[in-house]
């Protein structure tokens, strides 16, 4: 069987966010408790996995090309208070007065963060193929990074998150 020709960087981010955007959409359709937690955790770990490799190899390659400071200031907070919900669901009960709703908002900043990435007119992914980000050479780098924290994230559990923009609060 011939191996699948290597994705883009921004390809692979793509597919990702299709993926988790599934995941919400299964989990506001669900009513059994067991199966929000799996898709809960199975959201933590895709979005854990996901943002890990934007901040070690994709942001840095888009601030090192010159993509527009502001918008990769934003796109770091924006994955700062990601982190914050996704350790709240992780460590969280679907049985919890809040997880539905914290899975919620966590969807909605997502959203958000796609469209900034991907959608909006002068988007990160635009600007960055704009400035010659080598997007198939990371593409590679962060789809062998992905395989290796989502192997690791599965054998000893999701890593507490660093939140370095946010300087009040640390998570616990």
């Amino acid at each position: 069987m011939a191996k699948a020709a290597p994705k883009d960087a921004i390809a692979l981010l793509k597919a990702d966010h299709r993926k988790v955007e599934g995941l919400f959409a299964q989990f506001e359709k669900a009513k059994a408790k067991d199966r929000k937690k799996s898709l809960a955790d199975q959201i933590c770990l895709e979005l854990s996995v996901h943002t890990k490799i934007e901040e070690d190899i994709f942001y840095p390659a888009c601030r090192e090309d010159g993509v527009d400071d502001d918008l990769m200031n934003e796109a770091y907070v924006e994955h700062d208070g990601a982190k914050v919900l996704l350790r709240e669901i992780e460590k969280g009960d679907p049985d919890g007065e809040y997880y539905d709703s914290q899975v919620h908002v966590l969807s909605e900043m997502i959203k958000h963060h796609v469209k900034e990435e991907e959608k909006k007119q002068g988007n990160m992914f635009a600007k960055a193929k704009k400035a010659g980000v080598d997007v198939k050479a990371l593409g590679v780098q962060m789809a062998d990074e992905k395989k290796r924290l989502t192997a690791e994230y599965k054998a000893n559990g999701l890593p507490k998150p660093p939140t370095p923009t946010f300087q009040g609060t640390k998570l616990a």
